[in-house]
């Protein structure tokens, strides 16, 4: 059985040149359970998450949608609205443009810097893995590596993640078929986002639609 590991290379270029948003989006005891957060479709170009463009990568809206580009091996590239939020479900409906399947993609949430946040990502040769970037080092939790699953569409296709970040426990959905919860407490609060990464092979290309925050 093929086993992945994450292996993670902090691109500082993006994180200095991408956008600060300023806004806050506390999730607030006065909200009904399942009630929007917030939610983008990316048809506004406007709508606050990060727009970079160089040689290494593109965070960027295109095509009413957002495209992670990430053109160097090895290396995670990752986008917020700069938004705070504590206890919230993340999902997202994310297409494979181009590269190679061997990548990771997914949603991150509780983001308080780029060496502190939680990730949930799964790759187009079918694995998944969720974890943590905890002072700039990487780790999975509740796994040694990444595992397969059938439920996870394979190839250039189109997958929705559901990423859940509630108190201590964080779940990760796919396809409507929840793959496992987990336990962690390092992070209670924080932005939500999403990421994409290659590993050998540069030329990872994905497209996100309907990104949705909502209330547990």
């Amino acid at each position: 059985m093929k086993f992945r590991f994450i292996f993670l290379i902090l691109s500082l270029l993006f994180s200095t040149l991408a956008c600060e948003a300023v806004s806050s989006g506390s999730s607030g005891s006065e909200q009904p359970s399942g009630s929007v957060l917030f939610q983008d479709d990316f048809s506004d170009p406007s709508s606050g998450w990060d727009r970079v463009n160089v040689d290494d990568g593109v965070t960027d809206y295109a095509d009413g949608a957002y495209r992670i580009y990430v053109n160097t091996s090895d290396s995670d590239v990752w986008a917020n609205p700069g938004l705070k939020f504590d206890d919230v479900y993340v999902e997202v409906d994310a297409t494979k443009i181009g590269g190679s399947d061997d990548n990771d993609y997914g949603v991150v949430c509780r983001y308080q810097d780029g060496d502190n946040f939680y990730f949930f990502v799964i790759s187009s040769d079918g694995y998944y893995g969720v974890g943590k970037v905890l002072q700039g080092e990487q780790q999975l939790i509740g796994m040694d590596s990444m595992p397969p699953s059938e439920v996870i569409k394979k190839g250039n296709v189109t997958n929705h993640l559901r990423a859940g970040c509630v108190g201590s426990k964080l779940s990760l959905t796919i396809n409507d078929q929840l793959l496992g919860e987990y336990d962690d407490t390092d992070f209670t609060a924080g932005d939500v986002g999403l990421v994409a990464g290659s590993f050998s092979e540069a030329g990872v290309d994905i497209h996100f639609d309907n990104f949705v925050v909502t209330k547990p």
